[in-house]
């Protein structure tokens, strides 16, 4: 990540939280410690943000705390094209009329794509998602309601009595901050709690995850490896990896990527 797209990330991160900590840039950005502490002292200088004992603070401290995190935007240009072809053999899975449940993410999102040619009844916590399949297919789409995330471009609310209870879905397709021996990981309580709603409502919950995602951990879990029926990947995935779902019962889809194909056009064969 270059300079100019990581003191954007560092600016956008202290906006979303009160003080946000080294590691935390480390772990948004990709880089370094070393990389990181001179990003903040050189932010700090230009009055951009302040500079604390471990970390950085904004200048105008946030009204409204966001989300742990990568941003939406920074996300969405990591492992593009595994990404696709996840997606691409998620929609593979579905049959027109069936209803599904898209939970917001970078790799979720690429299905929109593939979604084009098709009928489906669709239940989303993605503002992207949603409007994507409003403007350019005929699939009848359905909002969660509560607070837009800005950052992640997601929709959440803390409460029960929300219209998430009332939506059953074939399948639940969803992404992860993580995904190891003990299950599905994700870097914040809100999250955790909106999508344990979501995952009650599905009869199958599809995991897309591209393969870095095998090696990295978070603090909290969503839910045990029990709880997934697919995991779909790319062909990076370590064969420890691969065997940890094999003893799961957890049947794994490895999607190969295809550098020529374009989303847009493949949809009408997905």
């Amino acid at each position: 990540m270059h300079e100019k797209e990581r003191h954007r990330v560092i600016l956008s991160a202290v906006q979303e939280k009160p003080v946000v900590t080294v590691p935390e840039l480390v772990e948004l950005t990709g880089s370094s410690e070393a990389t990181i502490r001179r990003d903040v002292a050189a932010l700090h200088v230009q009055k951009r943000l302040r500079r604390v004992r471990g970390g950085a603070e904004a200048i105008n401290p946030p009204q409204f705390v966001g989300l742990a995190g990568r941003p939406f935007s920074v996300n969405e240009g990591l492992h593009a094209r595994e990404k696709q072809a996840i997606a691409r053999e998620a929609v593979a899975l579905c049959k027109d009329g069936e209803p599904i449940i898209i939970n917001g993410g970078t790799t979720t999102f690429q299905m929109v794509h593939f979604l084009a040619n098709r009928r489906m009844q669709v239940f989303t916590n993605s503002f992207p998602i949603a409007e994507h399949l409003l403007k350019h297919s005929k699939n009848t789409v359905m909002l969660s309601g509560g607070t837009i995330y800005r950052e992640q471009n997601i929709i959440l609310s803390p409460f029960d009595n929300d219209v998430t209870r009332n939506f059953y879905a074939r399948r639940m397709f969803m992404g992860a901050q993580g995904l190891g021996p003990l299950g599905l990981m994700e870097a914040d309580p809100l999250l955790i709690q909106a999508e344990q709603k979501l995952i009650d409502q599905a009869d199958e919950l599809v995991v897309l995850v591209d393969s870095s995602k095998f090696h990295k951990r978070s603090s909290l879990i969503l839910c045990g490896l029990k709880r997934i029926a697919t995991v779909i990947t790319d062909s990076g995935i370590e064969d420890r990896h691969a065997s940890m779902l094999e003893s799961a019962g957890v049947n794994l889809v490895i999607a190969n990527a295809r550098p020529t194909i374009d989303a847009e056009n493949a949809s009408t064969s997905a």
